[in-house]
This record gives structure tokens, sequence and C-alpha cells, in this order.
């Protein structure tokens, strides 16, 4: 008899023969780690992936035709906030600082603040290292007297700056909403890393999605032509990609709402029908209108955020929020240890 695994599901307990998993000509590009994460979240009683799995290049791609789409407030309004009070924003975080740019993406919203900031050094980190290196390399072209040194890593691990990024005058930039991908326990741990890397003279420039009506959050992420349905769904091609699984994309749907008791955005992705997913060395039944939870964003309140920096080592500088009170930016200093 061969060896078995007992893979429980939400509805059901199965046991698959373990060869049955493994596919015959498997070629992952992902690594051990990244296959072994991956198995654990979808064999979790509740499956399970990392948001971080929502940025390929074609997701990064995606994630920028979000950010245009008029029910996605929190770029517009981000973006209104910058230009209303930048001058004021420039004028606590100071200028000539080594700008570190977590999750920069297509690095526009830095760029956007470089005439004000007018940073010495620009060092921006992005999980996609193709996406990030195509957006530098034009940066480059536009900013030629800046020294710009672009980083793939993986902002969900422990993470150390490179002996080539000045110690001094670190500014963290960390805009939109990505802090809310954290739970709040995660994000004072992850935040405890940024002030283990921030400089006594720097700081901390963060952007943080309020609570409003559920109504507006829920159109943010399930627009109406579905663009971040496509974002959600892009995922599943990029497990297969790096885990050799054999999602079927047409079998699964986009859901997304607000749970008003956790204070956060969830994003599934949801089985059309009864179904079977294998990868490189396991595989999962799902039930007809079984999920896979695959993003969280949290919102906050001024005030809760600003608890939630002082236990991280930040003293709140200055909150400036948008009208509506729709969203907020905070600058931070690292707290007197």
């Amino acid at each position: 008899m061969p060896p078995t695994r007992t893979l429980r599901g939400t509805s059901a307990l199965r046991v698959v023969p373990a060869e049955v998993s493994d596919a015959q000509h498997c070629q992952p590009a992902g690594d051990a780690a990244t296959i072994a994460e991956i198995t654990a979240g979808l064999l979790a009683p509740h499956a399970a992936t990392s948001p971080k799995y929502l940025y390929d290049s074609l997701g990064s791609r995606l994630f920028e035709a979000i950010c245009e789409l008029p029910e996605y407030y929190p770029t517009r309004t981000e973006a209104a906030i910058f230009a209303r009070y930048g001058a004021d924003i420039a004028r606590h975080v100071g200028q000539g600082s080594t700008l570190v740019d977590l999750g920069a993406g297509n690095c526009a919203k830095a760029a956007s603040l470089f005439p004000l900031l007018e940073p010495k050094h620009y060092v921006p980190i992005d999980i996609s290292r193709d996406f990030l290196n195509e957006a530098v390399s034009r940066l480059r072209q536009r900013f030629p007297r800046i020294e710009m040194t672009p980083l793939a890593l993986d902002l969900s691990k422990p993470f150390a700056l490179p002996a080539s990024v000045d110690a001094r005058r670190r500014v963290f930039f960390y805009p939109g909403s990505s802090i809310g991908n954290f739970a709040p326990h995660e994000a004072i741990a992850f935040l405890r890393r940024i002030r283990e890397n921030t400089s006594a003279d720097g700081g901390l420039l963060i952007g943080v999605d309020l609570i409003k009506d559920a109504a507006v959050l829920d159109a943010a992420y399930d627009d109406a032509i579905g663009v971040t349905a496509a974002f959600n769904l892009n995922m599943l091609r990029h497990l297969n990609h790096l885990a050799g699984a054999d999602f079927d994309v047409r079998q699964w749907r986009h859901v997304a709402f607000f749970n008003a008791e956790e204070s956060r955005i969830e994003m599934h992705l949801e089985a059309r029908t009864a179904l079977t997913v294998r990868w490189c060395g396991g595989e999962r039944h799902f039930e007809r209108g079984e999920r896979i939870h695959t993003e969280d964003s949290y919102k906050y309140t001024p005030a809760s955020f600003t608890d939630v920096l002082a236990q991280a080592g930040f003293t709140t500088d200055t909150v400036w929020t948008d009208d509506a009170h729709w969203f907020a930016v905070i600058h931070a200093r690292a707290a007197a240890a």
C-alpha cells in the first residue's frame, strides 16, 4: 500500500494516495519554500493564500488598472491629499533623504513626490522583480540625478537593507492601503521590522484607508467591469506557474465584501462547481461554493492606527486626511528607545 495524505476541506475529509498528487511532468517555477507555503495554505481547513501571489507581472498591471477605476477611491483620494498638503508633508519629512518605497509597483506615487522631497537616494522594493526593473528603467531617464537601487524582496518576511543603502536619513514610504493587507497584530510586527531599519533622523510616511460606508468599500473591491475580479482570478494562473498547479480559472469566481465585525474587506475565490485541484506535491477537492481566501484589507480610524504605530515603536507626527475622511496620510518618527 502506498503512503497516504489526509486532506481536510471545509466540507469533507478525503484520503488521497501520495503519488496521485505528483504530476508526471511537474516543473514548478517556485522554489521548495514557496511551494510549501502555497501547499500549507491550500490544505488549511479554510483554504487561503498570501496576497503577495496576486502580484506577478500581469497582476501588477491589473492593479494599475484598478487604480484608474471610478469605484477605487484610495488612489485618487490619496493623490488629492498629496496635492493639497504636499508642501506641508515635505516640511515634516524633509529633503535629501534615502527614500525607501515599500511595495513600489510602478513607482509612480513616489515619483510624484520627487520634486517636493528631492531624495538623494531612491530604493524601491517590490516582489515582482521584472515589473519593478522596468519601472525603474523608465524613472532613471526622468530623474538621472537621483541614485536608484531597486530591490526585489518579499515584505511579508524579515528583511534588511543592503550596505549600499545609506543608514542615515532613511524615510520609509508605504502609500496606498497596503498596510491593510496585514491583520493588526501582523501590521505591528511588520512596522516593528521597519522601525528596526529606520534611522533616528528618518521616519515613515504611510497611507491608511479609513472606515467608511460599506457600500463604498464593497464597490471598490468588486468593480462593475470586473477588473478586480480579473486581478483576483489571475492569482490562480500565478499559482499554476509557481506550484505546477492545474487551476482552471473558468471554474472560479471572484467574491469580495466588507466584514464589519473584523473591520476588513475580504476577497475570496469561490468554486463554481465541485472540482479537484492538483499541484506538485498535493491536491485538494473543493465542493461547489467552497472558497480560497486570497486577501484582506483592514480599515482603521486615525486613532486606532496611531495606536498601531505606537505599539510598533513610532511616534505619530502629523495626520493629513481628505475632507470626507475616507483616507489618511500619516507621518511618524522612530520613538526614542
